[in-house]
């Protein structure tokens, strides 16, 4: 019952915009197993392409386009080895489908604060370590200093470390070299701001 309220509400505040933080992807991979870990039997060479595809899948991590790579959920086809020339190793062209997570401005989300400065907070949500909430994006609140600094509103309602915020997303940006998206957040708007705080 109160999910299928929450889902409601939720549904309400992304109505604008039909989209969807994960996605689910059909990709072509080549995947090269080395000479000597190749077998004549068809289950381990499977069981090898199987853990490369894994073990490559986690490295590559993100792209611009298709977002953060979560989880690989089916192999759909493995197709013809080639023996490579110099090094004797076989690269098989392989297609699977693959959830990835990606944000998009005007999506509501949730993130976890984990840094507190003087002009907003860092939060993570899912696997982005950098969603910045300007304090010029959070109406209402002001900056609280000390050990535990925080910023809060005149109803005591609080944005500190470890505390749970719904927000919308305003702004998003591809880093290259660190194969990461950044986002750039905001209160600004119905039922968002802090949910859950941390135990005390």
């Amino acid at each position: 019952m109160v999910f299928a309220l929450l889902s409601k509400v939720l549904e309400g505040l992304t109505k604008e915009k039909s989209v969807t933080m994960f996605l689910k992807v059909q990709l072509p991979w080549n995947v090269i197993i080395a000479a000597e870990n190749l077998q004549p039997e068809g289950l381990m060479l499977q069981r090898a392409i199987i853990v490369r595809l894994l073990s490559d899948f986690a490295v590559k991590k993100a792209t611009k386009d298709l977002g953060y790579f979560l989880a690989v959920t089916t192999l759909d086809k493995i197709g013809e080895g080639k023996v490579r020339q110099h090094t004797g190793d076989v690269l098989f062209p392989v297609v699977f489908n693959a959830i990835t997570f990606k944000i998009f401005k005007g999506e509501i989300l949730e993130g976890v604060v984990h840094k507190v400065l003087k002009h907003g907070v860092f939060m993570r949500c899912g696997p982005i370590e950098n969603v910045y909430l300007s304090n010029l994006k959070m109406p209402d609140y002001r900056y609280v200093p000390g050990e535990n600094a925080c910023f809060m509103n005149d109803k005591m309602s609080k944005i500190g470390k470890d505390v749970t915020v719904r927000f919308s997303v305003i702004g998003t940006k591809w880093m290259e070299a660190d194969r990461e998206f950044q986002a750039l957040v905001s209160l600004e708007g119905d039922y968002l701001g802090p949910i859950s705080t941390p135990d005390i």
